[in-house]
């Protein structure tokens, strides 16, 4: 039997979604309505900040974000690369054009930036889709970086990213993969 989402992977989805919307339909929202709630309500047991305050929080952070007044050259971009024998898959949410020439990939997050190894994992993730993206465009790996937007803090993270044989160790660790 299908279990409902877990309310953080909807919270994300939506995070997910007002931001296409944010890029493709920008004109049509009114910021005063996502800058400044007017309060903060709690969820139903009384914990801390209630699910649409949640995401207006996020909503709030990314306007605030450098991200948000920039255009990207592409939102959910499918890649797909073979790595050791072994096919990586995944969506980019935004690859913007640098002004110096380079480009940008972000995967927008709605939690807190992890510490420790799943900071690690999640850097691997990045480099992934760096490698594949880089592979796609046919761009020189070294012409591609990568980032978080972490929408929960507001916060963007670059975490440094390893190469193809770095991404094979990363791999070659993982048992029975």
């Amino acid at each position: 039997m299908p279990a409902a989402p877990a309310t953080a992977a909807r919270r994300g989805t939506d995070f997910h979604a007002w931001v296409e919307a944010h890029y493709t339909q920008a004109a049509m929202l009114d910021l005063a309505d996502l800058t400044e709630p007017a309060a903060w309500t709690l969820a139903a047991d009384g914990a801390g900040p209630s699910e649409a305050d949640q995401l207006a929080r996020m909503q709030a952070n990314f306007l605030a974000s450098e991200w948000s007044g920039r255009s990207p050259e592409a939102v959910e971009v499918a890649v797909e690369t073979v790595v050791d024998g072994l096919a990586i898959r995944g969506r980019i949410d935004a690859v913007f054009a640098d002004p110096d020439g380079l480009v940008t990939i972000v995967d927008w997050k709605t939690g807190a930036p992890p510490r420790g190894a799943q900071a690690q994992a999640r850097a691997a993730q990045l480099a992934a889709y760096r490698l594949a993206y880089a592979r796609l465009r046919g761009l020189p790996l070294d012409r591609v970086r990568g980032a978080f937007f972490y929408a929960a803090t507001g916060e963007t993270v670059w975490p440094e990213l390893v190469d193809e044989a770095g991404l094979s160790a990363v791999l070659a660790a993982i048992p029975d993969r």
